[in-house]
């Protein structure tokens, strides 16, 4: 049974794919509308905790992930989708949970800037190199003919340019960008959840069959990305501020690019998309569990949250 998963197929047409696309330019979009050039500096005062998160992100995370494969040994697909999700750059919703935990959102909205603009650069890189370092991964993607030069393009498309072009109006309209940005964020991932959920009504026999085999390593996998962030956060000696938001940024992972690049390479391959779909289920309620478990949590002393000026 646990085989059937790589040779599984999501359905998801092209025309459902598409607005896939859209709705995650629009979230990045809105994101966008959102950075001024302050959060950026904040980087220049505070480069510690920012250079510790960006190695949590995308080094810690894809070694302890290659770790966690050779430990429980997934179906090659699945690993696959596990070493996709831990590629790709922190979702926008981890600015929220690290505001309502009491964390530092000015480094948190530093953190998602940086890493979703670099991973047009690190997402192919660091998802070629970590699958190539696991056999059965490494095969699979030999069978694929994956170009990362197209993924590269995507990325760009997707992520890239609404980030540059949000920055850029914000920048000239702030005052519109400050109204529109309370419209198009909550209707972008109001639209982005309901192609979940489609996703999900239109194969709810193959997650039916196969999500009690995918749950465990699901939750394993996305306990592993917060202990990521929590233990170089620690080890870092930082505030109470800045671990709950490293760990918070490390444990949200941008699925919904994960779910586009499987659906457009790898026509829905089974394991790499359950994967994905469910850790985008998954992650916001353990993201919001541990956001609200923190938000009773204060630090003696504490470092103020954000810096903006």
């Amino acid at each position: 049974m646990i085989e059937a998963l790589d040779s599984s197929t999501l359905n998801f047409n092209q025309d459902s794919l598409f607005l896939l696309n859209i709705s995650l330019a629009i979230i990045m979009f809105g994101v966008a509308l959102e950075l001024r050039m302050v959060d950026f500096k904040y980087i220049a005062k505070n480069p510690k905790a920012f250079w510790l998160g960006i190695f949590s992100q995308f080094f810690f995370l894809p070694f302890l992930t290659l770790l966690l494969v050779y430990l429980i040994s997934p179906p090659p697909s699945v690993a696959l989708g596990m070493f996709l999700v831990a590629a790709c750059p922190g979702g926008n919703v981890s600015n929220f949970l690290t505001h309502l935990a009491k964390g530092n959102t000015a480094l948190s909205v530093s953190l998602t800037a940086f890493s979703t603009g670099f991973s047009i650069f690190i997402t192919p890189f660091n998802f070629a190199l970590w699958s190539s370092f696991y056999g059965p991964t490494a095969n699979l993607l030999q069978e694929i003919s994956l170009s990362y030069f197209d993924v590269f393009q995507t990325v760009a498309l997707i992520l890239g340019i609404p980030l540059i072009l949000g920055m850029l109006v914000n920048n000239r309209f702030p005052n519109w960008s400050a109204k529109a940005t309370k419209i198009l964020k909550p209707v972008s991932i109001l639209i982005f959840a309901a192609f979940v959920v489609i996703a999900f009504l239109g194969n709810y026999d193959l997650f039916l069959k196969f999500i009690g085999l995918i749950f465990l390593w699901v939750l394993g996998h996305n306990f592993v990305a917060f202990f990521s962030g929590y233990s170089i956060a620690k080890i870092g000696r930082l505030n109470l501020a800045d671990t709950k938001t490293l760990t918070i940024e490390t444990g949200i992972q941008n699925s919904g690019l994960a779910l586009v690049l499987i659906f457009t390479y790898f026509e829905g391959l089974g394991g790499m998309a359950i994967i994905a779909a469910w850790w985008g289920i998954w992650h916001i309620i353990s993201g919001m569990s541990l956001a609200m478990f923190w938000k009773r949590i204060k630090e003696t002393n504490p470092v103020p949250i954000t810096q903006k000026g």
